[in-house]
């Protein structure tokens, strides 16, 4: 379902703070609602107040306020597209409100980091790179490099085989671009023959970066639904997240820090950064905040 909103506003954030993952500091979600269905998603914690979160809302004057808010800031700093749902979800490919904001991006000069599971991203490569004259950085959530297991944790979203294309695609347009690992779950996802896999398809891919978030967050609303989905996917490892992490925010085991040092020692010796480098808006160019 898809329904058309009136937003206050669209930009998220304050140029004083930068994302300490992503090198962001202002953020934009376009929609509200995801259609990937994710089983993991923290944006559908209650906290965030998102009813039916699967059905889609628009916000209709979304890019009239992007042009209004960009005019009024006085300080360029990185804008992140997809911190609350997918920018490039199938819905974008009718309505082409990321492709909309894109272009008042691109009068406007700021720099962007685009995180997204979707293969329609490769459609605006013409903006990116006009974008990437001040900064662009797109990262491409790949959790496995099992197609078969994607179809049980990220139903709706591009199978990786597609994804890792889509890195190919923009790499050898010369775009910055990198894979975001996360979350990678407890028992499901975090095995060396799974991570060792990944890296090797971001290497061949051309991605410059991974950037590993090893571990899962739960709280009220993605809880329960987490739970649900793996009554119906991984029927043994409900209990076994119960008696584990109990009511825990973090979800976090001993496997998770030994599979974490093998990533970072595989993917140095690939020559893979295990962070993005971020835009300085002092002297332009892309730098690392660490």
């Amino acid at each position: 379902m898809t329904r058309f909103i009136t937003a206050k506003t669209i930009l998220g954030g304050s140029a004083s703070r930068v994302d300490p993952w992503f090198g962001t500091s202002y953020t934009i979600n376009l929609y509200r609602g995801c259609s990937h269905g994710c089983i993991y998603c923290d944006s559908r914690s209650t906290c965030y107040q998102i009813d039916n979160f699967d059905d889609i809302q628009v916000k209709q004057n979304s890019i009239e306020l992007l042009h209004k808010e960009l005019r009024s800031k006085k300080v360029r700093a990185t804008i992140g597209f997809g911190s609350m749902n997918d920018c490039y979800m199938p819905i974008e490919k009718q309505l082409q409100l990321t492709r909309k904001a894109l272009e008042i991006v691109h009068i406007h000069r700021f720099p962007i980091h685009i995180i997204t599971k979707g293969t329609l991203v490769t459609r605006d490569i013409d903006l990116i790179k006009k974008i990437s004259q001040v900064y662009a950085a797109i990262s491409i959530t790949i959790t496995t490099a099992d197609d078969s297991l994607s179809q049980l944790i990220e139903p709706n979203a591009p199978l990786p085989s597609e994804r890792f294309s889509a890195i190919k695609t923009l790499s050898d347009n010369g775009i910055y671009c990198g894979i975001t690992l996360m979350p990678v779950l407890p028992f499901i996802n975090d095995t060396k023959e799974n991570i060792e896999q990944l890296i090797i398809k971001a290497k061949e891919s051309g991605a410059r970066y991974m950037i590993g978030g090893f571990g899962l967050t739960l709280r009220e609303g993605n809880r329960e639904y987490f739970y649900r989905q793996l009554d119906k996917q991984f029927p043994e490892l409900k209990q076994r997240y119960i008696n584990t992490f109990g009511d825990r925010y973090n979800c976090h085991t001993q496997q998770s820090d030994r599979i974490f040092n093998f990533f970072k020692q595989k993917c140095q010796q690939l020559d893979i950064d295990t962070k993005v480098l971020f835009y300085n808006n002092t002297i332009n160019r892309q730098t690392s905040l660490f």
